[in-house]
């Protein structure tokens, strides 16, 4: 039986698989097999890269298909005006979601020790309960439960019933909630308004403390295609620098109004200008470059937290809306704007969502 595999939907997630990996005694390094699901993100040439790297000892791909690829399941979605109705249309569901998936599953799940999941929200949760696999899930973004609990905020309405079908395998509800989820790993419990019994705390913070410059130089490797480049525009004209982080909210010309706000309120320092850069979130399909000609955008597709392995990488300001600060290493000044600053934006509801479970 081989040993461990990570399902990963995000650049962070790939990531986070790293530090868990390196945390290993060096003998058990080596023997993953790391899954980049196609959903959300391309990934690029990320698999080639993770193939040369000894982390790894095989990558596949996962053409993980959303529930709107299949047009048989969009009458499960029509709400029957009976919880008793919605709940057998929704056993029907998840177990079909579950099945539909196994064509485009890349490897056995059945021959590994331990799966970890990133985001079991997405099929691949409904593809491992209907299999009857045990799993672990991992927390998606750090400390994301805190703001947005998706397991609650799904199943808003009657919850203690749903989580008593969910841990029947009856339907399916993620974040430690599903029969076959052995636990929910996080970052942080004292920060989750709605505790779980699985939840078992992972500070991320204990996992990049131990980093070696060795660790650091494969990280480095592994997730920026680029180095030169990016070095050049970090390198590039004045000292007093501002990053801001985006993020895919609202529409387009809205995020532009966003960004172009956070800009002119926060992108002078001691009453001087400063060299603006732009850290595009991957899943953010707004063309920086050419809306903030002015500005220098860096490469979408790496994890935020690269940064903080640079040696010297200071940013006088990091500026984020929503993507939580607290990993950011490599700033003087952090400035986290949250939920107030996005009521000016969009409704309330869009963003509160632990407000309304």
């Amino acid at each position: 039986m081989k040993e461990r595999i990570y399902v990963c939907h995000t650049y962070y997630h790939v990531y986070v698989a790293c530090l868990k990996e390196l945390a290993l005694p060096e003998e058990r390094q080596g023997q993953a097999t790391l899954v980049l699901s196609t959903m959300s993100n391309h990934f690029g040439n990320l698999k080639e890269r993770a193939e040369k790297c000894r982390l790894f000892e095989q990558v596949a791909m996962f053409d993980e298909k959303e529930d709107s690829f299949f047009p048989r399941l969009a009458k499960y979605h029509t709400d029957r005006g009976n919880i008793v109705l919605n709940m057998l249309a929704r056993i029907r569901y998840t177990k079909l979601l579950g099945k539909l998936q196994e064509p485009y599953v890349p490897v056995n799940f059945k021959d590994y020790k331990d799966i970890y999941v990133f985001c079991d929200s997405d099929p691949i949760g409904y593809y491992l309960s209907y299999r009857r696999i045990y799993y672990h899930a991992v927390e998606d973004g750090l400390n994301c439960i805190q703001y947005y609990d998706t397991a609650r905020y799904d199943n808003r309405g009657h919850f203690g019933l749903k989580a008593w079908l969910a841990a029947r395998n009856l339907i399916f509800i993620q974040n430690g909630y599903g029969k076959y989820c052995i636990d929910m790993e996080i970052n942080d419990k004292s920060v989750v308004p709605y505790p779980c019994k699985k939840y078992v705390e992972q500070p991320r913070a204990a996992l990049t403390e131990r980093l070696t410059d060795a660790d650091r130089e494969l990280l480095l490797r592994l997730f920026l295609e680029d180095m030169d480049g990016l070095m050049e525009k970090l390198n590039r004209g004045a000292e007093d620098k501002v990053l801001v982080l985006s993020e895919p909210l609202c529409d387009l010309e809205t995020r532009k109004r966003i960004f172009s706000d956070i800009i002119a309120q926060y992108g002078t320092v001691d009453g001087r200008p400063a060299q603006i850069l732009i850290k595009p979130h991957p899943r953010d399909v707004l063309d920086y470059a050419r809306e903030f000609p002015q500005y220098i955008v860096l490469d979408a597709f790496f994890p935020m937290e690269m940064l903080n392995l640079i040696p010297d990488l200071c940013f006088r300001r990091v500026v984020s809306v929503l993507t939580v600060p607290k990993a950011i290493q490599f700033a003087d000044e952090i400035i986290f704007l949250g939920e107030d600053f996005m009521d000016r934006y969009e409704a309330p509801e869009l963003h509160r969502q632990n407000e309304a479970i």
